[in-house]
């Protein structure tokens, strides 16, 4: 909301040294936030001139200039500039004659830019100054011509003060006005906001007496699909104006006020309807009544139906669209925008003034459904005062006689139906309890009265009738925060408040920042990816083998494309990385933590009947509940493509492979003191012998691997991608509640390798832990450092190197005693699996 300074004043007492920013911080106190500040950017010497004579000289380049001798000021004085009363001035327009009066900007001024005036030699004259056109004086777009005095229908005396004369010394302030306040999108509003600030007297432009019994006009509200049972009119006001000069000049104030509220003038009628709604809040339409047939019907549109309104666009009407009719159908959406065939033009001279109050939600409705968002639209959708109706039209009617010359006709009607706002009982010490603010009764009596509000003591309690423009006032928690907004926010204490003991993160949710952490400090960008995935999607990545998996299907999903909830992470870290690339992210490391859903097969869920809401539910009816909702287990996966280590001088790229989120997973694992073993594994959408099954003891709870190169090719994804995804809740489970530490031992350690020969099907990690338990206690580490396949093994077989270290806790371990069982852990390997130690 743009509020012109000049124009508030009118209403509130302003303090003469207020600057804009002074008003915008009063304003700031009670709720109204500032946006910016808008100045007619102009300075300096403008006056009124009076053209004497010009000659016409033709240019070379063909265009005609005219050499003007101009009246700057009354004859025998000196002009503004301190210089001659005549002046010498080049133009370039054509659209004045000898005798007319004219805006000079003489040398020394500013116009909007900045655009600064002097005397400067141009076409073999000095010109002296300017003759200016409105859109040089920030006055509007026409730039044709040169601004004439008398086409505003006014006639100064030369030398006059232009900037004064055509109001293009105001400023304007821009708030932001909160859906709740819909009566601070006018003068009237934002002057009331402005007293209770400051505590200045504020003077009501509503407040003016209306005539009555007003008769002539047939008005009908026939609403046959009420919007949550409410009736879409509750008021329609109608005046007659006859013999209106559609054609008469809008004054300089009117045109100047209304470009600084951010709208354009357009003509003097619509003008007048719009000024009376920035001022009132009121929205305002004007209709030509020559065009009228028979009397006004509001009703709701059928289907089908059509109207074009007044931006020339013929909109087909919706059923449960509030229309104005009259004998030739449809005439305008109401509240929203009016209709070509009753507009008043240039050549209306009698009017109907319309001003009615409408339902909120069918406004809003309205507008939305045809996007057409309306300055009318704006206001009825936050509430209009429906008591300022008969105000705003009486308003109308003054203005359009006395700047129109119309005549104010006892023809018009009133329709309401609006009822009482209901009473709010506001308990004693109410306000203080929700607060923490002490407010005396007569203070909250003095905001209460203050904002518009009626008071009554009913036994003991205080009972609060809300004022006709406060619609968002309907319970006693609305009156307190008035209280609150008036009295001053800086009278609540800002009071730090003390956790209770026992509260803060679960473990689980420790664990699960702690797992998140890990990941971004090894350099992965967590993401969220949407949760709705495609049947194919979830066939492929919700099971590591062909078998059937059941998945939830939404019943209105939202992309028929994607109507389930996703079994594994994976399928959304693939459309990111594809998105991310597309954008030229070649080197990605993502990771997501979130749910995915696991139903059951053969089970059904979301059958429950929902209970009725009228009380609190047994705990079988929420057991119930909680059993038709399918498992959510919580899981943790990364994915890397491109490098992992970038091109550099010295060191060539090296790619992403499944060791990268190997370590990844190693990560997560130490994140929460869980050992995850990494073991061979299968997965139908994982490259054979690139995969890996991860596991805690012998509990499944994820893989890792690379994606095939066909379904990475499938996502435009280069060849390799290495994923990996974890049960998250299931490595919670295992996750010790207490992390046990071991004694760091003094004794030197024995290492010594092994190098076994067993079946290229034997999987590494077999033989790993063969050795590890044959060697006994006296093994302190073992590491698979080498998988050598090639001459000097047979075909079908492989030698797998590993590193032990042995030490013992008491003494110093001797070669032999390392030997010893370094051979007990090859005979179990060989007693298990076959293998052989390499010669």
């Amino acid at each position: 909301m743009r509020v012109p300074l000049g124009w508030l004043a009118e209403y509130v007492e302003i303090p003469t040294d207020a600057t804009p920013e002074s008003v915008q911080a009063a304003l700031v106190k009670v709720g109204l936030e500032e946006e910016d500040i808008h100045r007619v950017e102009l300075s300096g010497p403008i006056v009124i001139g009076q053209v004497l004579e010009f000659v016409e000289e033709p240019q070379k380049n063909g265009k005609v200039i005219r050499w003007c001798q101009v009246r700057v000021a009354p004859e025998g004085t000196t002009a503004a500039d301190g210089g001659d009363a005549v002046h010498g001035i080049v133009c370039g327009a054509h659209n004045f004659e000898p005798g007319d009066k004219v805006v000079v900007t003489l040398p020394g001024s500013m116009l909007p830019g900045p655009f600064p005036i002097a005397a400067r030699k141009t076409y073999g004259h000095v010109s002296d100054g300017m003759i200016a056109s409105p859109r040089e004086l920030g006055m509007g777009d026409d730039h044709d011509g040169i601004l004439t005095v008398k086409s505003l229908g006014l006639d100064p005396e030369v030398g006059t003060d232009a900037v004064a004369l055509l109001g293009l010394d105001d400023t304007a302030i821009e708030i932001n006005v909160t859906p709740d306040r819909g009566y601070a999108f006018s003068m009237r509003g934002v002057a009331r906001e402005f007293s209770h600030s400051t505590g200045a007297r504020f003077s009501d432009p509503a407040a003016r007496d209306v005539p009555t019994g007003l008769a002539g006009v047939d008005v009908q509200v026939d609403d046959e699909a009420p919007i949550r049972g409410r009736i879409g009119c509750s008021v329609f006001v109608t005046r007659g104006v006859s013999g209106v000069d559609a054609g008469a000049p809008t004054p300089p104030w009117m045109a100047a006020r209304l470009r600084l509220a951010g709208i354009r003038s357009l003509s003097i009628l619509v003008d007048i309807t719009n000024y009376v709604m920035l001022e009132l809040g009121q929205p305002i339409h004007g209709y030509d009544s020559d065009a009228l047939t028979g009397g006004i019907v509001v009703r709701r549109a059928s289907a089908g139906e059509k109207l074009t309104t007044l931006d020339d666009v013929e909109r087909t009407l919706d059923a449960e669209d509030l229309l104005i009719t009259d004998g030739s159908g449809p005439i305008g959406l109401a509240g929203v925008m009016g209709g070509t065939s009753t507009e008043m033009s240039a050549s209306t001279s009698n009017v109907l003034i319309e001003a009615a109050n409408f339902d909120s939600v069918s406004i809003a409705r309205t507008a939305r459904r045809h996007k057409l968002p309306s300055e009318a639209s704006k206001r009825f959708e936050r509430g209009v005062d429906p008591q300022v109706a008969a105000a705003a039209a009486d308003r109308v009617v003054e203005l359009m006689v006395s700047l129109a010359g119309g005549t104010a006709e006892s023809r018009g009607s009133e329709v309401d139906t609006t009822v009482a706002a209901r009473p709010i009982v506001l308990p004693v010490g109410f306000a203080a309890s929700l607060v923490g603010v002490d407010y005396t009764d007569a203070e909250e009596r003095g905001v209460l009265t203050e904002i518009g509000c009626t008071l009554a003591d009913v036994e003991g309690q205080l009972v609060v009738t809300p004022p006709s423009w406060r619609p968002d006032l309907a319970g006693k928690a609305d009156l307190v925060e008035e209280i609150a907004r008036i009295v001053g926010y800086d009278r609540i204490p800002s009071v730090l408040p003390v956790a209770p003991p026992g509260r803060g993160l679960t473990r689980e949710q420790a664990a699960r920042r702690a797992v998140a952490d890990a990941l971004a400090s090894a350099g992965s960008t967590e993401v969220l990816a949407y949760p709705f995935v495609t049947a194919e999607s979830n066939e492929l990545f919700g099971n590591a083998t062909d078998e059937p998996i059941q998945a939830v299907t939404l019943a209105n999903a939202m992309d028929a494309r994607r109507p389930q909830l996703r079994t594994s992470l994976l399928p959304g870290l693939i459309e990111i990385a594809h998105r991310n690339l597309s954008r030229g992210l070649t080197d990605q490391s993502l990771s997501e933590i979130g749910l995915v859903f696991r139903p059951k097969l053969g089970v059904a869920y979301g059958s429950t009947t929902l209970p009725s809401g009228t009380e609190r539910p047994s705990a079988e009816a929420l057991g119930a509940l909680n059993d038709g909702i399918p498992p959510q287990p919580r899981h943790v996966a990364v994915l890397d493509v491109g490098n992992a280590i970038a091109k550099q001088p010295g060191q060539p790229a090296v790619a992403v492979g499944v060791a990268d989120v190997l370590a990844r997973v190693a990560q997560i694992g130490l994140a929460i003191g869980v050992h995850i073993d990494v073991v061979q594994g299968a997965h139908k959408a994982l490259h054979p012998g690139r995969t890996a099954e991860l596991r805690i003891g012998d509990e499944p709870i994820g893989f890792a691997g690379e994606l095939l190169p066909d379904i990475a090719d499938e996502h435009d994804l280069p060849r390799v991608v290495a994923v990996a995804e974890l049960n998250l809740d299931a490595v919670l489970k295992a996750a010790p509640t207490v992390v046990a530490t071991r004694s760091i031992l003094t004794q030197p350690a024995a290492t010594q390798d092994l190098s076994l020969v067993v079946s290229s099907y034997v999987a590494a990690a077999d033989v790993r832990d063969a050795v590890r338990s044959g060697a006994g206690d006296l093994l302190e580490d073992i590491r698979l450092v080498d998988d050598y396949r090639g001459p000097g093994v047979d075909d079908e077989q492989k030698s797998l190197t590993f590193a032990l270290r042995f030490r013992a806790a008491d003494r110093t371990l001797t070669a032999a005693e390392a030997s010893e069982a370094k051979l007990a852990g090859a005979e179990r390997a060989g007693a298990l699996f076959g293998a052989a130690i390499r010669d």
